[in-house]
């Protein structure tokens, strides 16, 4: 055992070892908010398990486990409500650094939240054999996706909806009940647009190109039909604006006029074999 005496020096005072104590908590903080920044960074577009940690206003305060995110009034869902404890998924929009640590969005609202429920449901869309084209949602209410299939043996829609419609309605359930139209994509634009607008039946579409690069699709539909291709509140076909690129103005589709003519070919098609003409002509 050796033992040297060290004298200690007149500047190592009460004040320097306060500031020296301060630099070594500062450099640990440093530390670890560079830990949780590296630890979420990549994690961006993921779907989390967290717990609402409490709500301030109308800000919430989701806790991911190791960090604290911030959910704003933008990436919330008008019709939930959100209670301290309550467990949900969230979507990681973004990890930025700040002063203060990283400052980690999250969303309820986003179309991607959608898109990851499906890939996590899904393993064809997991494996790559689905798909996912495109997403056109208003969050709390409903969402059109668009998806195809790479082989040509796999139904997309089949393969989303589930046997019995069990996946869909998974995500239909963590969703809230947000309605959820799952359509199949195609490279033609007049099919493609044909397959946003339903359930409502399209007569036929027109494809109207302008000067200034705007894109206008004329749908026509039946009379019985205007209004589901409308939707409530004009919703299916702002979706269907959405999803395909189009702006999309739906018309009625004009009706044949009957004339005299066709009236006495109509007649003429429904006589019996057996002659009976002044029978019919009677009922008429």
């Amino acid at each position: 055992e050796i033992r040297d005496e060290l004298e200690v020096p007149t500047e190592f005072g009460r004040m320097a070892a306060q500031t020296a104590k301060q630099v070594i908590i500062q450099k640990l903080r440093e530390a670890e908010r560079e830990t949780l920044f590296n630890l979420y960074q990549d994690r961006a577009g993921e779907i989390i398990n967290a717990m609402i940690q409490r709500v301030e206003g109308k800000v919430v305060f989701v806790d991911l486990g190791q960090a604290i995110a911030i959910m704003p009034p933008s990436e919330q869902v008008r019709s939930e409500v959100y209670k301290p404890g309550q467990r949900i998924k969230v979507l990681l929009l973004s990890i930025e650094k700040t002063n203060r640590g990283p400052e980690i969005m999250a969303s309820r609202s986003h179309p991607n939240l959608v898109s990851a429920l499906f890939t996590a449901e899904v393993p064809e869309i997991a494996a790559g054999s689905v798909v996912i084209k495109g997403i056109a949602r208003e969050a709390g209410s409903r969402t059109k996706i668009a998806v195809a299939a790479t082989d040509p043996n796999i139904d997309p829609i089949g393969s989303c909806v589930g046997q019995r419609g069990t996946r869909v309605q998974t995500v239909i359930t963590e969703l809230g009940g947000e309605k959820i139209d799952i359509i199949h994509h195609d490279e033609d634009v007049v099919k493609f647009i044909v397959h946003a607008l339903s359930p409502a039946k399209i007569t036929s579409v027109t494809l109207k190109e302008e000067t200034d690069g705007k894109k206008l699709a004329v749908a026509e539909v039946p009379e019985d039909q205007f209004s589901l291709a409308i939707g409530k509140s004009g919703q299916n076909v702002r979706l269907a604006s959405r999803l395909t690129g189009w702006s999309i103005d739906i018309v009625r589709a004009e009706q044949p006029k009957i004339t005299d003519d066709s009236v006495e070919t109509l007649h003429a098609t429904s006589l019996p074999e057996d002659g009976s003409e002044s029978l019919i002509k009677n009922n008429l």
